[in-house]
């Protein structure tokens, strides 16, 4: 019986979240009403209260969510682009992954209604971890990684911003592919004028 219930609860959860994606790509976020939320996915307003107490604080889960999911892809895919240039094409497969999982909500957290401290958040999660990384082979005065690491990141998300957007989405395998090649071509590149 408990199973059939959390289906349920998954279940209402899943409407509720497609119905605000489907509202965030329209408007901002504080435009948005709990009666408008519910009319969209047609259940009642109590129902929403069962499982949220507003809007922004529902918005916080599903965010709350998916940095969980990031957090425990950079612990469970340590990267190494110093010794090792393979650790990073797991991680990034990884992550395209969660963006087609979550396709719909992504689109309107990186749209122009989106949250981009959300965004900024996460970016902050991976160059907490990329960066220390690759500042080790540095001088501790060249700053200039901090800058390839914008050119980079600010690349991938223009990236995935057009390939969630995609009528012909390309595959996650193949957009791993090409972030792993452009993202280790430009860092080694980088790399190897910086320690000449």
């Amino acid at each position: 019986m408990e199973e059939k219930v959390d289906r349920r609860v998954r279940k209402t959860k899943a409407q509720l979240r497609a119905g605000l994606a489907r509202l965030m790509q329209k408007k901002s976020i504080k435009e948005i009403t709990v009666k408008e939320l519910v009319e969209e996915v047609d259940i009642n307003r109590s129902t929403f209260y069962l499982h949220y107490t507003d809007i922004y604080q529902m918005l916080e889960s599903i965010e709350a969510e998916l940095m969980d999911e990031v957090s425990h892809l950079v612990a469970d895919y340590p990267l190494d682009p110093i010794n090792n240039k393979e650790s990073s094409y797991p991680f990034i497969e990884q992550i395209f992954t969660i963006l087609d999982n979550n396709k719909d909500i992504c689109i309107a957290l990186l749209g122009k209604n989106g949250d981009m401290a959300f965004v900024s958040r996460i970016e902050k999660l991976i160059a907490d971890t990329v960066l220390h990384r690759l500042s080790i082979r540095l001088p501790k005065d060249n700053r200039d990684i901090e800058y390839a690491y914008a050119f980079c990141l600010n690349g991938c998300v223009g990236m995935i911003k057009t390939w969630l957007s995609s009528e012909n989405q390309e595959s996650t395998q193949h957009m791993a592919e090409l972030t792993h090649k452009l993202i280790d071509n430009t860092t080694h590149m980088y790399l190897e004028q910086a320690l000449r």
